[in-house]
């Protein structure tokens, strides 16, 4: 068996390959989604990476930065602020923002997450310094847009999107809780003393109302009622004058009966009268039994009459019929 012989030729193809597989193994590079690198060369920027498998030229090149171009989320430390009216609270927040343009945020500022707390620290005290403690606990929409289009506007050179800021908690002092507490049960009892008072009004309205009803309607009642008395007193007096009339053709024909009739019923009506006197229990007149008893009679003698009357009408009737036969 021949043996193997080594020459310089063959040494050196074997280390042309070898150095070959390392350039090449030192120049691929696998960017992960999400990710973009930048490309140095002899420390100058001059190529963006993004997400997939890339060839670089070893020791020329070399990868200056890897940023993350995924939404980040950086937490606001606690902080004091002095409100507008001087009241001292504590306040954090957080900040939401991401990279929009590597090569900007990795060569435009140093350490980008702490530049970014930094501006939106002071921008906080900035807008929260200039507002009423009250406008602050009630106002929190406009405090986060006042700061998101500030940061974002002074972030816009580093190629970064700042997407949302938000108040996370805005602490008063202990003594100005106790005393906003104190001032909320206030008016709270102000605003229950308003609704009784308004319940009370408006109760007394709709008796006022119910009052007002019945009294109408007593007075409609009241008036129909003295209609109807009117009216049958009417009614009687008309009665009483045909009565009268009556009497009065009887006295002209010389008829005794009906006046005596006459008298004894007015005798009968004031005795009715004496009776039902509410101050008198006891009545003691003296009395002539003739007279009411002559009127009794002369009653019935008018009864007698009108009915003989009557009778008499009653045959003449009759008696028309034959004659004209």
């Amino acid at each position: 068996m021949p043996e193997l012989e080594i020459t310089g030729f063959s040494i050196f193809v074997i280390a042309f390959l070898l150095l070959t597989l390392v350039l090449v193994f030192m120049g691929v590079r696998s960017i992960p989604q999400g990710m973009n690198y930048t490309v140095e060369r002899f420390g100058r920027y001059t190529r963006t990476l993004t997400p997939g498998l890339h060839l670089i030229i070893p020791f020329i090149d070399r990868i200056g930065a890897e940023m993350n171009m995924m939404e980040t989320v950086l937490d606001v430390p606690s902080q004091e602020v002095i409100t507008k009216d001087n009241a001292l609270v504590q306040v954090d927040g957080v900040v939401f923002f991401q990279v929009m343009e590597a090569a900007r945020a990795a060569y435009e500022v140093r350490d980008l997450e702490r530049a970014i707390l930094n501006l939106t620290t002071t921008n906080i005290r900035t807008v929260m310094g200039s507002m009423d403690l009250d406008m602050l606990l009630s106002e929190r929409d406009a405090i986060n847009s006042r700061l998101l289009t500030i940061v974002d506007e002074a972030t816009a050179p580093w190629g970064i999107k700042v997407t949302r800021i938000e108040i996370k908690d805005i602490t008063p002092p202990k003594d100005l809780v106790e005393s906003m507490a104190r001032q909320m049960k206030a008016e709270r009892d102000k605003r229950a003393q308003v609704l009784d008072a308004s319940g009370d009004r408006e109760a007394a309205i709709l008796r006022a109302e119910g009052e007002k009803q019945a009294a109408i309607l007593e007075a409609e009642g009241r008036r129909e009622a003295a209609f109807r008395d009117a009216e049958a007193r009417e009614r009687e007096a008309e009665a009483e004058a045909k009565a009268t009339a009556m009497v009065s053709q009887a006295i002209a024909r010389g008829d005794v009966q009906a006046v005596n009739y006459f008298l004894g019923q007015r005798y009968v009506d004031a005795l009715g009268q004496f009776a039902n006197s509410p101050n008198q229990k006891i009545l003691f007149l003296p009395l002539d039994a003739a007279n009411v008893i002559g009127a009794v009679g002369g009653i019935a003698e008018i009864a007698k009459e009108a009915l003989g009357d009557q009778e008499q009408r009653i045959q003449r009737r009759g008696s028309v019929p034959d004659a004209g036969v």
